[in-house]
């Protein structure tokens, strides 16, 4: 071997990361080492968030708009819910799985809640669930982590409760609605929950209320202050044509490649330049032969009169 030449190596295969877990969520938290979550709504935007190495992937009840094409969370059932649960469980390996439990699955009691989150667990193979508002959930929540299911938290605009609190606008930008949001968090901190999202609530009020928790917050339009950031999957890759919140920053126009993808295979299936030779498969042209032979035969044959001699 020449002094100049290099050994003919192959690279070394990328370390595998190990699982995230609640005990790693809580060590970055401590650390000041942000979390990365997103959400996932089926195998291939599962495999995606795994390549990207994030932390945390929620199934979002987002789906039933994005994927489901619902107008809003409202109507989508557990069992759409699973099925998109399952699909992400298959497509990951390192992140916690969340589910979102969806809008009348869990608010009558304690019992239906319990309920609820096992399915998603034993069904969906999730490692969490979430669930919306301070108030009422707060129980629900401690009965939840009470049956050993980690449960994730949701203050500030809840979407299963937007027209309650005047639409998908800002919460807490008053003091008085601020505290009743911090009520709401720390409620659900003495819940057990691991962590909560802040969802639309102005950054000052993150940065007040990130002292008085222990847990990590997940901000949505938050501000910088939470120990994590979460954004849709759809919203951040420009895949779903509705309203984009203030928050959601575009960091890829997936939609616009996709329809041109679209239109350019269109375009060639009518003007017949699609398939090519490339894109098909051959017999031997004695095979070919034969079957021009057979296929001629057919046509001498009797027709068939339907009668099978029963």
């Amino acid at each position: 071997m020449s002094s100049g030449s290099r050994p003919n190596v192959s690279p070394a295969p990328p370390a595998k990361r190990p699982r995230v877990t609640l005990s790693k969520l809580g060590e970055k938290k401590a650390l000041g080492e942000p979390i990365v979550m997103i959400t996932a709504y089926d195998y291939p935007s599962a495999q995606v968030a795994e390549a990207a190495g994030v932390d945390v992937v929620l199934v979002g009840d987002s789906g039933a708009m994005t994927v489901l094409g619902y107008p809003s969370t409202v109507p989508v059932t557990i069992d759409e819910m699973l099925m998109l649960c399952a699909a992400v469980r298959r497509g990951l390996t390192t992140p916690l799985l969340v589910g979102d439990l969806p809008f009348a699955s869990y608010e009558a009691s304690n019992e239906q809640a319990i309920r609820t989150a096992q399915r998603f667990v034993k069904e969906a193979g999730c490692d969490a669930v979430k669930l919306e508002r301070g108030g009422s959930s707060a129980e629900r929540a401690r009965a939840i982590v009470a049956a050993g299911i980690p449960v994730m938290g949701h203050v500030g605009l809840t979407p299963q409760t937007a027209t309650a609190l005047g639409g998908y606008r800002s919460q807490g930008r008053t003091a008085e609605r601020a505290l009743d949001v911090a009520r709401d968090a720390l409620a659900l901190q003495e819940a057990g929950c691991f962590s909560i999202v802040f969802e639309a609530v102005p950054s000052e009020f993150t940065e007040a209320v990130h002292r008085e928790l222990d847990i990590p917050i997940i901000g949505i339009g938050a501000g910088p202050a939470a120990d994590g950031q979460v954004l849709v999957f759809h919203d951040l890759l420009g895949i779903y044509d509705g309203h984009a919140a203030r928050f959601v920053k575009r960091y890829a126009n997936i939609r616009e490649e996709m329809i041109k993808g679209a239109s350019a295979y269109a375009e060639e299936v009518r003007a017949r330049r699609y398939p090519e030779p490339e894109h098909g498969y051959t017999m031997a042209p004695d095979e070919a032969a034969r079957l021009k032979d057979l296929l001629a035969g057919l046509k001498e044959r009797e027709p068939f009169t339907g009668d099978w001699g029963m």
